[in-house]
């Protein structure tokens, strides 16, 4: 069988046709092999999205924009992506317009936490972006807005070191130099006096060195001597400590004791010690006591011979004795009774 040119021409043409339509779609991101599905989002603002355009989640191409459609108003744009991953978005996932600094236009889909994904065909929450430029102007804002505070700042720093810097404060500033200069200049004599003491040769930080090694050598010498001395200290603390002191504190409490109690019994009425320092009649008793020996002393004196009488022959003493003992003011004065 013949195939006449005409069939071969139209042939070719289909296929072309068919081709063409396949290659356009599979350009636009359709495609029909794979499982894919439709994703709608609605925007008032699609900043330059075009078909083709990629649809990433985290990073990822899981599909592009397949078509972009409008009503005559204007007021909302659908966009139509085509999901050629198969995966699964949360209901709460949200649909932002992305540009890059290079000026390429993508989808970038935000997945939320909710347990139920949109199902195909389904239609995904979206949120309005400022755009890259408003995006960079809003991070440049707040610098310029410190940079603004910086100059008033400087500015009013200028109007106060102007204010400053009148003739009196100009003065008062040469005047300060001048002290400053004055300052330094006595820095420079105690540097010099500093640098005397601290002389090697005639310093006194020098003298004072030497004195301490001489002190040191002598320490160093008499090593022997404070070891002897020390070690007597050790022997004499050693005795000590061996001594029973606590047996010595004992006795000593104990004749404490005793001693308070003999002072006690002194002071009451209750013993012999006691009444002779304490009771007023017996020392009127012994006064009495006394007057009345110092009166037969005294008759004695006067009258021996009625108390002792060596005359075989000689006549009796008959007189009466004395009453009042005789008077001795200078060794032993009476009381009278």
């Amino acid at each position: 069988m013949k195939i006449s040119n005409e069939t071969k021409i139209g042939s070719l043409t289909a296929i072309s046709i068919v081709l063409l339509v396949l290659g356009f779609n599979f350009l636009k991101g359709k495609t029909f092999f794979g499982k894919s599905h439709n994703l709608f989002a609605k925007y008032t603002n699609v900043q330059g999205l075009a078909a083709s355009n990629p649809v990433m989640i985290n990073g990822l191409q899981v599909g592009s924009v397949y078509s972009i459609t409008t009503d005559k108003n204007m007021k909302e744009i659908l966009v139509n992506m085509n999901i050629t991953k198969d995966v699964n978005i949360p209901v709460n996932s949200v649909a932002t317009i992305k540009t890059s600094l290079l000026g390429n236009i993508s989808i970038e889909i935000q997945l939320g936490d909710a347990t139920a994904y949109i199902p195909r065909n389904g239609t995904i929450a979206t949120q309005a972006t400022i755009g890259i430029f408003n995006e960079v102007v809003s991070q440049f804002t707040p610098v310029l807005n410190k940079l603004g505070s910086a100059v008033n700042s400087i500015d009013s720093v200028l109007h106060s070191v102007n204010s400053i810097l009148d003739p009196s404060a100009r003065n008062n500033i040469h005047a300060t130099l001048a002290n400053l200069n004055q300052t330094t200049a006595h820095l420079i004599g105690a540097s010099a006096s500093l640098q005397t003491l601290l002389n090697t040769q005639t310093g006194a930080l020098a003298g004072t060195l030497n004195n301490l090694n001489s002190f040191t050598s002598n320490l160093d010498k008499n090593s022997g001597k404070i070891t002897n001395l020390v070690g007597n200290l050790d022997k004499t603390a050693t005795n000590l400590s061996e001594l029973d002191l606590q047996k010595t504190l004992t006795v000593l409490n104990s004749t404490i004791g005793d001693l308070k109690s003999t002072i006690g019994k002194l002071n009451t009425t209750t013993g012999t010690a006691g009444l002779l320092l304490n009771d007023t009649k017996l020392y009127n008793n012994l006064t009495a006591t006394a007057n009345k020996l110092n009166l037969l002393i005294d008759d004695l004196k006067t009258n021996p011979k009625r108390y002792i009488n060596i005359s075989v022959f000689g006549k009796k003493n008959t007189s009466p004795g004395l009453t009042v003992p005789l008077p001795d003011t200078v060794n032993a004065p009476y009381l009278k009774q």
